[in-house]
């Protein structure tokens, strides 16, 4: 027991460093967007112990007034897929490959998310996650290239569902891109299949 309780205290202290970080990152061409309207950072939230993490694409409105990931519409639905699976948020991880809110809800250019991205890298490496899922091919895309697999690339279209096998700072991870819930949010057809391709979790829940 004591031994988890200094690791977890170190999850703690480095996720915190990671936070500050971010808050600090005066450089970001996203930075002045964020002040301006008195948006927050969107870290993340869940367990630092969970073995899975749950990474979108950036935060919108909604996320950057609170702080928390996919709170809106969006969340909503990601709740109730995760529902679905016997799974809540305070058990798996979820966060967002950029932390900032572009604007209009555009999505994060090139550096953008070479920018962000690293924290990202950081927050997986404090976690050490068994299975990434990806919300959206913008997540996707760079998960798969960090993990060895940019090879496996296809458009989500056709890769949405399907797991696949990363490797990472600390080992093996399991990859499964989904849609991004917003999909189903201007297209109700895409709601079952959501709810279909997220029970490929359930076999690594043992």
């Amino acid at each position: 027991m004591l031994i988890y309780m200094k690791t977890r205290d170190k999850k703690i202290t480095a996720m915190q460093q990671l936070h500050d970080d971010i808050v600090a990152l005066t450089h970001s061409p996203l930075y002045s967007y964020r002040t301006i309207n008195n948006y927050i950072p969107v870290l993340g939230e869940g367990s630092l112990d969970a073995s899975i993490v749950f990474v979108g694409e950036a935060p919108g409105e909604k996320e950057a007034k609170s702080g928390r990931p996919f709170c809106g519409r969006s969340g909503t639905l990601l709740d109730e897929m995760l529902t679905s699976i016997h799974l809540s948020r305070e058990v798996v991880y979820i966060t967002n490959l950029v932390k900032d809110r572009p604007p209009e809800n555009r999505d994060p250019t090139d550096d953008e998310i070479a920018l962000y991205a690293p924290f990202l890298d950081r927050q997986l490496a404090i976690i050490q996650p068994k299975v990434i899922v990806m919300l959206g091919r913008i997540s996707m895309k760079y998960l798969f290239t960090k993990g060895g697999v940019a090879n496996e690339l296809q458009p989500i279209g056709q890769m949405h569902g399907q797991v696949y096998k990363g490797m990472f700072e600390w080992g093996e991870a399991t990859l499964l891109p989904l849609y991004h819930p917003a999909v189903a949010l201007y297209n109700g057809s895409m709601r079952q299949v959501l709810f279909e391709d997220v029970k490929n979790i359930l076999k690594y829940l043992k």
